[in-house]
């Protein structure tokens, strides 16, 4: 039997659990639902423009989302801080453009996120909420709402609630695709099997990423600064990385697209500087492989640089793994569910990097939920 010492750990192994429970909501004899499609359908704009509003670690799966709802859907999305938009022109603003607006939200009570629903809807702009409490505020004043199924989630830091706005973004946009006809019955099929199949392939590879994660973090402890890169959708994992691990751990991080590095945040780079790098790679994409073949060719840059690289690759990946200091294997999946399994050994990392330097990883200082989420059916 697994022993957890913390909620935070508790919560990171849950998440095959949490995933599977997510799932059920939109999928029902390995297919979209129609009941969901059609409440879905009448969110849309005709124009295909959404906007996403959200805040912290749901800003960070908005920024995926960005990506998964323009290259599977053929929309056209943009992703502002929750705590911006209802600022941007006063009441009198004439809008030149007229988006649905997808908002974000762990709890569905993020006082900004839902000062951006409310200036949406008194904007006329139809609404989405994805929460992980189906009777939030959120959840009740949007147009449509689309929960998670995490559960509870105690920790602070968020982990199980970040991986199923994931899903449910990803289940989205095939949603989304499939009523556009950009997603046709086989695809859609075989990104329903594939979904499908993630969370036993998350459970196989928890105690590996552990045991893995403790070690890296016990090798890194005396680093100053972390930069975490990663390219395209990986993009906000390195920012959801970052993220994770300073508020988990006060250790200071950033993240970056990985082709900026040399647009000034390398003359940071040093022993005291360490890289952790998304370099993982969808074969079957052209795309993906193009953006791999960007990611090699910085790392043996950082090679020949003396650069510390903790690198994330695909299982067996010899190329990553001679050129990185140290490399974390995660096992090989489409490009649009990567950022599922990949961000859950960076969520460890920061756990035990918070247990190295002495912080109450549960509760970090000058942070807090807005609410404790109910159990699904509670």
């Amino acid at each position: 039997m697994t022993i957890f010492d913390h909620d935070m750990l508790r919560e990171i192994y849950q998440q095959p659990q949490a995933l599977r429970r997510t799932l059920e909501l939109y999928l029902a004899a390995n297919a979209l639902r129609p009941d969901v499609a059609a409440l879905l359908a009448g969110w849309s704009v005709p124009e295909g423009e959404i906007l996403i509003a959200a805040s912290g670690s749901s800003r960070h799966s908005g920024l995926a989302a960005e990506i998964l709802l323009e290259d599977l859907c053929g929309l056209a999305v943009d992703v502002e801080y929750a705590s911006e938009y209802s600022c941007r022109g006063g009441h009198d603003r004439t809008d030149l453009r007229h988006p649905s607006v997808l908002v974000l939200s762990q709890s569905g009570e993020t006082s900004d996120t839902l000062a951006a629903l409310r200036e949406a809807r008194r904007r006329g702009q139809k609404t989405l909420a994805i929460t992980n409490a189906e009777a939030s505020t959120m959840a009740t004043e949007a147009d449509v709402s689309m929960p998670l199924a995490a559960g509870i989630e105690k920790a602070i830091p968020a982990t199980k609630s970040f991986t199923c706005q994931l899903a449910v973004l990803y289940l989205l946009a095939l949603y989304e695709g499939a009523r556009l006809g950009r997603i046709d019955g086989g695809d859609l099929a075989a990104h329903i099997r594939e979904l499908q199949a993630l969370p036993a392939g998350i459970e196989a590879q928890l105690d590996p990423w552990r045991e893995q994660m403790h070690a890296l973090a016990s090798k890194y402890t005396g680093a100053h600064t972390f930069l975490y890169l990663g390219r395209g959708i990986h993009y906000a994992i390195a920012r959801e990385g970052a993220l994770k691990l300073k508020e988990a751990s006060y250790v200071h991080a950033e993240g970056y697209p990985a082709g900026e590095l040399k647009h000034g945040p390398n003359a940071l780079v040093s022993d005291t500087v360490p890289l952790v790098v998304l370099a993982t790679v969808d074969r079957a994409l052209p795309a993906s492989v193009i953006r791999y073949e960007k990611t090699l060719q910085l790392l043996a840059d950082m090679r020949a640089q003396g650069a510390r690289v903790i690198a994330l690759a695909n299982t067996g990946d010899e190329e990553v793994s001679a050129l990185a200091t140290d490399c974390v294997f995660v096992d090989p999946a489409s490009e649009y569910l990567l950022p599922i399994p990949e961000v859950i050994p960076l969520q460890l990392f920061s756990y035990f990097m918070a247990l190295a330097h002495g912080v109450n990883v549960d509760h970090p200082r000058n942070l807090s939920k807005a609410v404790v989420e109910t159990e699904p059916g509670s």
